[in-house]
C-alpha cells in the first residue's frame, strides 16, 4: 500500500471512538473498529469503519491506563456501564476507547523493513494510541469497509442531543 495513501487513512478516523480491536477468526489479518461521527447539525451520518490490517505479523498491546487508576478499577461492576457509572475508576463498560492521538505510520520502521525482506512485499507499522491502549501493528497492506450499525458507537449510548 502506498504510504501516503496509507496515511491519509489514519488521518481519516482520527479522534473516532475505538469500539474493538484484535484478530479476525481466522487469526492472520488485525481488525480495528472505528465508530466516526461529526456534529448533528453537520447533515453527517455517523459511521462505523472496519480497519482491516492484512498479513499482520506482529500485534503489540500495552494499557496506556496508569497503574494507579487500574487499582482503583478493580471492580467487575466497572466492566459495565450501569453499574460503573457512579463509582469511582475507569469504566471499562462505555464499551469505546477514545482514538487520541490516533493512527500514526512509523516512517522507516525496523521491523517493516526486515519483514519485508524475510517475506518479499512491503510491510508497514503503525501505532494506535487511546486512551486505554497502545497498539502497535506490523502488516502489508489495508483494507478499509463499512459495516452495519449494529456496531454500535458511543452516540448510542450517549446520544448527542
Amino acid at each position: 500500500m502506498d504510504p501516503v495513501r496509507l496515511r491519509q487513512a489514519l488521518d481519516d478516523v482520527f479522534d473516532g471512538a475505538l469500539l474493538r480491536h484484535g484478530f479476525t477468526g481466522y487469526m492472520r489479518d488485525y481488525q480495528v473498529v472505528i465508530h466516526m461521527t461529526t456534529d448533528p447539525r453537520s447533515g453527517i451520518a455517523p459511521s462505523t469503519l472496519r480497519y482491516l490490517f492484512r498479513h499482520c505479523v506482529r500485534a503489540d498491546c500495552a494499557t496506556t491506563v496508569p497503574a494507579g487508576v487500574w487499582r482503583a478499577s478493580l471492580d467487575d461492576r466497572l466492566i459495565t456501564h450501569g453499574t460503573g457509572a457512579d463509582l469511582d475508576g475507569y469504566v471499562w463498560g462505555v464499551n469505546w476507547q477514545c482514538l487520541y492521538p490516533g493512527m500514526t505510520l512509523v516512517t522507516d520502521s525496523p521491523a517493516a523493513r526486515e519483514w519485508a525482506a524475510a517475506v518479499g512485499i512491503d510491510f508497514h507499522e503503525v501505532r494506535i494510541q487511546t486512551n486505554a491502549h497502545d497498539l502497535t501493528l506490523i502488516f502489508s497492506d489495508l483494507l478499509i469497509e463499512e459495516i452495519p450499525s449494529e456496531w454500535h458507537g458511543p452516540d448510542y449510548m450517549f446520544p448527542i442531543p
